[in-house]
């Protein structure tokens, strides 16, 4: 095979793999967009000739303007050293920006806020796309429509159990079953846009003016629905680390936003030729042999576009938990060659009991259509405004630029977020009341980390007096490494101090191992690792600083091994055998200032239930001791 045909075939591969991972979500949206659209108060949007063509400029100049244009065209280029998503792009802006007056705490904030939002979308998601798909049921045998919430029920139960072993097992089926879906997509909308061509006039944006000059608070309220075409939108920017901004272009190009424009034309088209079929225009498109089989291949594309949202939480967890926003959390590598691919228990069974609780509660795609669009339009509205940050303060660009985007994108989102605001007393309070309690964990965490580091490092005391101290004095060196994971070189670690005071030794060779987390995805190998003898050539402790990503996964065996290759001989410590010893604080409650007494309590909490620092670092568990003292908090 040539060079040319090869990299054919990477793009194709590459184009495939966002097909089946990128487009999940937003592929899934003509199976309850219209059908919402059409059903909002009690049918305020009627299925006549002009509300019809009004409804669908509107979903299609929404599509084009905040899909294509926004995040296709613009946002993706916005990488943080290469990865995307709101966490990541807040942390581009506060590298950007640096410290200027405390900005960069408000952009961060931003992000945690963007990411909690995430959580509330994450929930509800899995829960309106199956159970949309599996309503299908109800329009190709009714007589199974008391099945549809069981069934639904059991295919997310599934799904989320299937998570421990990776979605590399499937993800291979993911593109294909994608590339079939969006095919059956626009066969399924050509077919009715032949019978009614003169539907393609709702691609001009005068229908959409007229429909909301004609009916400025009906539009409003059908606004609101509308956005439920471009949710989705977040996971072009968010898988970018995963395939590259070309082929996730390719693919929205060349396949789904062309699959996408002909389905809801060919769903409008159906509505003005039979107005009953706004109870589900999705499947009432298709002839009837052709129902059932579209159940299985929605229920598919739905698990693939559930996939991709559990897989997203996944990967926006651990990158809170490396920027500091969350404890230790328990993280599985799925896959031996994608580092990206991760598992983490506690949130997959949070999300699973959210997602069945919804599930449950709504017992139908339409209803949980009224919870859906809040959580996602807020975040529209942040990464707009992260995004105007960097191309002002990176890319220089002319203020003409940033006030017509922010105008023309920024307005449109604002509006899609008031419209949606008409929801929260019925249902869109949840992903709210999730968002807003994911961000309070986040920050409840970060401020107490902050506060426990700075009354351990008074425990700990400078490491140079310790160092100075130890060569004063008589203290038995053992044979051995011993190796002290810790923040920083500044202060001394418990377990360290711990083992002088209290045993009366050091061992031969000490290394102290800071795992300091960076403001960019990855850190490059020749990057990550720097050894200071901290003044000392002969007193066998070294510090060793190890830099890692955010998307990097944290071993540090691993980084001791390249640093005894690296240094050779002068660093002189035996990776293999090394022992580890974890400086634990006990935390106690008091009553000094810092924090309220309920966010304290809540920090406890989660103090105790975090994963083992021994766990996150793939610390061997055999030769890993735990020794400290007690930390007010």
């Amino acid at each position: 095979m040539t060079s040319s045909h090869a990299a054919r075939s990477g793009r194709l591969a590459l184009t495939l793999g966002a097909l089946g991972v990128v487009y999940g979500d937003i592929g899934t949206s003509p199976l309850y967009a219209l059908q919402t659209v059409f059903s909002i108060d009690g049918g305020a949007v009627r299925p006549t000739s002009g509300d019809v063509y009004g409804v669908i400029s509107m979903v299609f100049w929404s599509v084009t303007l905040i899909v294509s244009v926004k995040y296709v065209v613009f946002i993706l280029r916005a990488d943080n050293d290469g990865e995307g998503g709101v966490m990541a792009l807040a942390a581009l802006v506060r590298r950007v920006l640096g410290d200027v007056r405390g900005r960069a705490a408000a952009v961060m904030a931003l992000g945690v806020f963007g990411a909690s939002l995430f959580y509330g979308d994450s929930v509800i998601t899995p829960a309106i796309s199956v159970m949309s798909a599996v309503e299908g049921l109800k329009v190709a045998t009714p007589s199974l429509s008391h099945v549809v919430v069981p069934v639904a029920a059991t295919i997310l139960t599934l799904l989320f159990i299937a998570q421990r072993w990776g979605t590399h097992r499937v993800g291979s089926l993911f593109g294909p079953v994608m590339v079939l879906w969006f095919a059956a997509l626009a066969v399924a909308g050509l077919r009715e846009v032949f019978r009614r061509p003169g539907i393609l006039a709702g691609l001009s944006p005068t229908y959409a003016a007229a429909f909301v000059l004609d009916h400025p608070y009906i539009a409003f309220i059908a606004m609101g629905a509308v956005v439920l075409s471009i949710t989705g939108a977040e996971a072009l920017y968010a898988d970018m680390g995963h395939f590259g901004r070309s082929p996730i272009r390719r693919a929205w190009f060349a396949v789904v936003f062309p699959a996408l424009t002909l389905n809801y034309l060919g769903q409008g088209a159906l509505i003005l030729r039979d107005p009953s079929a706004v109870r589900n225009p999705f499947f009432l498109l298709l002839p009837g042999w052709a129902r059932l089989p579209m159940v299985v291949l929605a229920t598919l594309a739905t698990v693939i576009a559930s996939q991709a949202v559990i897989t997203g939480a996944f990967s926006v967890s651990r990158q809170a938990v490396r920027l500091g926003f969350l404890p230790y959390l328990r993280i599985r590598h799925t896959s031996p060659q994608e580092v990206g691919q991760v598992y983490v228990p506690a949130v997959n069974w949070i999300l699973f009991v959210g997602v069945l609780a919804l599930m449950l509660g709504f017992r139908s795609s339409e209803r949980l259509a009224t919870a859906y669009g809040v959580a996602v339009t807020a975040t529209f509205i942040i990464t707009t405004a992260l995004f105007l940050t960097v191309a002002r303060a990176a890319w220089k660009w002319a203020v003409w630029k940033i006030v017509l985007a922010g105008v023309v994108i920024g307005g449109a989102e604002v509006t899609y977020f008031a419209a949606n605001l008409t929801k929260v007393v019925h249902g869109g309070w949840l992903p709210l009341l999730i968002a807003v309690s994911v961000f309070t964990l986040m920050k409840t965490w970060q401020r107490g980390r902050e506060i426990v580091m700075s009354r351990r490092r008074e425990k700990e005391g400078p490491l140079p007096d310790f160092i100075r101290g130890l060569r004063d004095a008589q203290v038995t060196r053992v044979p051995g490494t011993a190796v002290f994971p810790h923040p920083s070189k500044e202060t001394t670690p418990l377990a360290l101090r711990a083992n002088v005071e209290h045993n009366h030794i050091v061992h031969e060779h000490v290394v102290i191992v800071s795992a300091l987390a960076q403001n960019v995805p990855h850190v490059a190998p020749e990057e990550q690792i720097s050894v200071d003898d901290l003044g000392y050539r002969d007193d066998g402790i070294i510090h060793l600083t190890v830099r890692y990503g955010f998307q990097d996964e944290q071993d540090i065996p691993a980084a001791l091994r390249r640093a005894a290759e690296k240094q050779g001989p002068e660093l002189n410590v035996d990776s293999e055998n090394a022992s580890y010893f974890l400086s634990r604080g006990s935390l106690r409650l008091t009553r000094e200032p810092g924090m309220r007494m309920w966010r304290k309590r809540l920090f406890l909490a989660m103090a105790n239930n975090a994963a083992s620092p021994a766990e996150y670092f793939s610390l061997p568990e055999q030769r890993t001791v735990v020794m400290g003292s007690q930390v007010d908090i």
